[in-house]
């Protein structure tokens, strides 16, 4: 139980820090700019599919963004699709991470 902690600390953090980054300054974002993040975003999902690690919010953000572009709001779209991103490489951290760490546990 004392690897559960630090680990849900870690892939907390390294969520944190992603969004942290993809939520710099933003001009008006353009159909283009939305089709772009959407398509790492979706990457990265696919990604964390093949890891067997896809998180639901994930799915929820991609459903969010395609939403928000139907209606011609980019800015919304654009937001969420960095939001499914951070997401996904958050769930791909932690499928990676905890790869080899339950070997660590100690068997009492």
């Amino acid at each position: 139980m004392s690897m559960t902690r630090p680990n849900t600390r870690i892939v907390l953090l390294a969520f944190a820090l992603t969004t942290i980054g993809s939520t710099s300054a933003m001009a008006a974002s353009t159909e283009t700019d939305f089709k772009a993040a959407y398509a790492a975003a979706e990457a990265a999902n696919n990604e964390a599919g093949r890891l067997r690690n896809q998180w639901t919010v994930t799915a929820e953000a991609l459903a969010d963004a395609k939403k928000a572009a139907e209606k011609g709001d980019f800015d919304h779209a654009m937001a969420s699709a960095r939001d499914a991103e951070a997401l996904a490489k958050a769930s791909i951290f932690q499928a990676t991470s905890e790869k080899e760490a339950w070997k660590n546990l100690e068997i009492r």
